[in-house]
């Protein structure tokens, strides 16, 4: 199975190094890359300027989208909810997995 590697950096420094694996359809790991990096951006832009959200919140707005984007597919919903799950109970299990530095800690 092919992986993409991927490696973000939090707003606290903590550094996560992940190897995704990508599904065996999976037509452009590159463009892949390029979207997570794009939502990402985008969660944080939302963020910075009307300010913190709870974690719990987030997550939920997150799965909202991901069914409404799977409902948006046309084929059959139950198929569509089945590839959306199998996609999401991999990335979940590559953090699990995933290499953890945190950031710099102390105090000036």
């Amino acid at each position: 199975m092919k992986k993409l590697p991927y490696t973000v950096t939090s707003a606290t420094g903590d550094v996560i190094q992940i190897e995704f694996p990508l599904h065996t359809e999976t037509m452009d790991a590159v463009r892949v890359s390029q979207l997570v990096t794009s939502f990402l951006q985008t969660i944080e832009d939302d963020v910075s300027l009307a300010g913190d959200v709870n974690n719990g919140d987030l997550l939920q707005a997150i799965a909202m989208t991901l069914a409404i984007r799977t409902g948006m597919i046309h084929t059959a919903p139950a198929q569509a909810a089945q590839i959306a799950e199998d996609l999401l109970h991999t990335a979940l299990g590559a953090i699990t997995n995933a290499n953890w530095q945190s950031g710099p800690a102390g105090h000036a």
